[in-house]
């Protein structure tokens, strides 16, 4: 298909452009039926056996070596031009053809590659199946963009049901941190600007019946997107809700995972049709920046996952032995962490090195074509179904599997589930597309995306570029909605297991533990399963346990809540030693907790053993 020039032949008799092309080259037969479903009905397209001999000014064997676009002007192109003219007759495909024209070395980059390309297209050919498979259709959404939607309303639903059942106890008025002293504080400090600064409901309202208003409103928008009903009004609800809710949780909902869900939930409400019910197969082409955003979001979660660990600096990330730490002294262990904990040291580092190849690798194939790309959210995807097994992370990691369904085109579901397409899984059907956003909308929401989101991905790599001003401004202008963020869990490996255990004393002689629900305290309970539910205070205990007490002034708000013996601080935890009759002095210990080895859990039924490190705060008295 090298390229010969140009030809002046009689215009085609359709009125319509012409592309021909060899009939008995099977590489050429699956790009041209690429370039037909771009095009549609603004080019014919015609083999050279049957349409040849209608242009005798153009020399048989041309046809052999190239593909041939003949224009209503009666001009005939060949190569690489050819390709290009036919497909800026596609929507917006005149970019090609233009820096073809006007771009000083692109016309023979270009033709040189076409020319390489026609001289191997046996090999060409052979690769186009392996990458695109049976098809080099251009990739359809509709399917996958549906599930994801659904998926993101069935995790929306997760996240207000779990922090439904704390709330009370943790931001309510009688709960660790409430919210109305705070809202009052804020609002004696800051002026208007607090509205931005603090994006919360709960400025209307900060009693407990607000809020448990917020998280029914936010259950009943999440069941909505779920079910596909108005799901862009129902996911734009749900975004504002778990925002209001987030703000109002301070550093109980501060986690990276309630970001990257507001954060995913922006994207959603992009890309959810302005219909009453998106049924599957209502659209096999939703909006493609949406889509493209969706990915760009999937590149720099993973990839900022991979990078933090390693400009950290931390040697055991560098020297593949973190995970002989981590299945330990990560936040909420399950038992099966005290069985990976065990695993021979070669596994460990094997398993370590898959991991880097995993998040540093996989997300460069988000650019490839159509199978690269599905094994890229293959490994994406078994590598949050491992994290599940052996960690609790509420619903972080089927939030990640959910925006790796936005790696994967219609293709990759069976035949019969896909939308918008015929039975012969070839041509679109002809129906009418659903209600989008207006470009106008989404294009300079995309803009701020992409480029806050390539700011928050610098700030992984930790090469503190200098962004011109007005990026600056606009990142840190747009902060407080958390929709734009910074992720990289594990940055540096804690290789020890400090512990918290919260004891109080009638007498200040006898004491007895409090006994959380989730995070480790008697060494003979098994370690659970919390996924998907997320307890936000077993979580932050973890935190508190790796710094000092004055620096959490949530802790101590903990430890005058349990002396008043609140009733919602109180349901979050397991058990209370005092039957909800307050103590009268409080303190918290810290331990150094390890997972026992296996002759020591067969002989005692230990899962756990622990060594007093020192007191973690002084003795608190209660009213008397």
């Amino acid at each position: 298909m090298a390229a010969t020039g140009r030809f002046e032949v009689t215009p085609p008799p359709t009125g319509r452009p012409l592309m021909i092309w060899d009939g008995d080259c099977a590489f050429c037969r699956l790009w041209i039926h690429r370039w037909r479903s771009m095009t549609g009905d603004r080019v014919d397209y015609a083999t050279s056996q049957e349409a040849g001999p209608r242009f005798p000014g153009i020399p048989a064997e041309a046809f052999d070596r190239t593909v041939v676009f003949v224009g209503t002007d009666g001009v005939a192109l060949t190569g690489a031009e050819a390709v290009l003219a036919a497909l800026a007759r596609a929507r917006r495909g005149g970019w090609g053809l233009a820096l073809y024209r006007h771009m000083p070395g692109f016309a023979p980059l270009t033709e040189a590659a076409y020319a390489f390309i026609s001289s191997h297209r046996r090999l060409f050919s052979r690769l186009t199946r392996w990458l695109w498979g049976a098809s080099a259709l251009p990739p359809s959404y509709g399917l996958s963009r549906c599930l994801f939607l659904r998926a993101l309303g069935l995790i929306y639903l997760i996240a207000f049901v779990s922090l439904w059942s704390q709330v009370d106890g943790l931001i309510g008025s009688r709960g660790i941190l409430p919210i109305e002293p705070w809202l009052r504080a804020v609002a004696d400090r800051h002026g208007p600007e607090r509205f931005w600064q603090i994006p919360t409901l709960c400025w209307l309202d900060g009693s407990d019946r607000f809020l448990h208003l917020q998280c029914a409103a936010g259950v009943v928008a999440a069941l909505l997107a779920l079910a596909g009903l108005l799901p862009a009004v129902a996911l734009a609800a749900a975004w504002g809700l778990y925002l209001s809710l987030t703000v109002a949780g301070r550093d109980f909902l501060g986690f990276q995972w309630d970001n990257l869900l507001l954060e995913s939930g922006l994207l959603a409400v992009l890309m959810a049709p302005l219909t009453a019910r998106c049924r599957i197969g209502c659209d096999a082409s939703p909006p493609r920046l949406p889509l493209a955003l969706g990915g760009w979001l999937l590149f720099r979660l993973m990839l900022s996952s991979g990078i933090v660990k390693l400009s950290s600096g931390d040697d055991t990330w560098w020297d593949l032995t973190a995970l002989t730490y981590h299945y330990q002294t990560q936040c909420l262990p399950p038992w099966t962490a005290w069985y990976a904990h065990h695993l021979p040291l070669w596994f460990q580092k094997l398993s370590c090195f898959v991991m880097f190849a995993i998040e540093l690798g996989a997300p460069w194939l988000i650019l490839t074509p159509r199978r690269t790309r599905h094994l890229g959210a293959g490994a994406l995807v078994a590598l949050q179904i491992l994290i599940l097994l052996s960690g609790n992370y509420g619903f972080f990691n089927l939030l990640t599997i959910a925006l790796c369904l936005l790696m994967l085109d219609d293709t990759f579901w069976p035949l019969r589930f896909r939308p918008g397409m015929a039975a012969a899984g070839v041509e679109a059907r002809t129906t009418p597309r659903p209600r989008r956003w207006p470009g106008w909308v989404i294009l300079p929401i995309a803009v701020i995306l992409f480029v806050v989101g390539a700011v928050r991905l610098d700030e992984a790599f930790r090469m503190r570029l200098t962004w011109p001003a007005p990026v600056a401004s606009l990142a840190r202008g747009i902060a407080p909605l958390r929709s734009v963020n910074w992720y990289g869990l594990f940055s540096s490996m804690t290789t020890t297991r400090p512990e918290i255990v919260v004891e109080g004393s009638r007498d200040g002689v006898t004491w007895e533990a409090y006994e959380f629900r989730w995070k480790p305290g008697d060494l003979s309970r098994r370690p659970r399963f919390t996924t998907p539910h997320m307890p936000r205070l077993d979580w932050q205990m973890w935190f508190a346990a790796l710094g000092d007490y004055r620096g959490e002034p949530w802790f101590t708000q903990l430890l005058a809540r349990l002396l008043e013996g609140s009733p919602p601080v109180i349901d979050l935890l397991a058990r209370d030693p005092f039957g909800g009759s307050p103590p009268r002095y409080i303190r918290a210990v810290l331990y150094q907790y390890e997972f026992t080895d296996a002759e020591e859990r067969r002989t005692t039924g230990r899962w756990w053993r622990r060594e007093r490190l020192r007191d973690y705060t002084p003795v608190f008295t209660g009213q008397p």
